[in-house]
């Protein structure tokens, strides 16, 4: 049984988007903290009727992220 449901964010012109590819579900947000929080809702919504066990998942999956981050410009 699967502990995690992994995802994805990236940065996207004028904000974040979050890919969850194990449950077919992509969202966005302005910032960061608002593309976690309707990352949080939709990984509930797609799970809401679901049969976790079917899924192999544990009762309470965490949701893993990755960030894709670009690195910083230095101004030289």
């Amino acid at each position: 049984m699967r502990q995690n449901i992994q995802a994805i964010v990236y940065r996207d012109s004028g904000g974040y988007v979050a890919e969850c590819p194990d449950l077919h579900t992509v969202t966005q947000g302005d910032t960061l903290d608002e593309t976690m929080t309707n990352l949080r809702e939709v990984v509930a919504l797609a799970l809401e009727d679901e049969d976790l066990v079917e899924r192999g998942l544990v009762s309470n999956p965490t949701i893993l992220v990755t960030v894709e981050l670009e690195p910083l410009r230095r101004a030289g």
